[in-house]
C-alpha cells in the first residue's frame, strides 16, 4: 500500500548515505534521514529541522521516528544520542537501535 511520494534524485540533491525512512501517521509521505543527521521529507510530511542546520555532527545518525500526530520525528546517533525536531522530546518515547 505505500505511495511514491518523491526522492532525492528528483529533487537534484545527491546524497548516498541515507540511513533510515518514517512514515508519517497518516501514510501519505515520509522523512528520509542521511547519516549526517540530514533529513528530507515528502508528501506531507514536514520538515522540521536536521542535525546539520544545527551544527551538531554525528557519526553516524542510525534511525528517524516520527512522533504520532506526525509533527516532529526524533533522531538517534549510534552514541545512543537522541535528537528531538518540532513537537517530540527527548523523554517522550525511548529509542532502540
Amino acid at each position: 500500500d505505500a505511495q511514491f511520494y518523491g526522492s532525492l534524485p528528483g529533487t537534484g540533491v545527491h546524497v548516498s548515505d541515507i540511513v533510515g525512512m518514517a512514515a508519517t501517521p497518516d501514510g501519505k509521505g515520509y522523512w528520509l534521514v542521511g547519516a549526517d543527521g540530514g533529513v528530507y521529507a515528502f508528501g506531507d510530511a514536514k520538515f522540521y529541522g536536521s542535525l546539520p542546520g544545527t551544527g551538531v555532527h554525528v557519526d553516524p545518525a542510525l534511525r528517524i521516528t516520527a512522533t504520532p500526530t506526525g509533527h516532529g520525528y526524533w533522531l538517534v546517533a549510534s552514541t545512543g544520542q537522541v535528537y528531538a525536531f518540532g513537537s517530540a522530546t527527548p523523554a517522550a518515547q525511548p529509542l532502540t537501535v
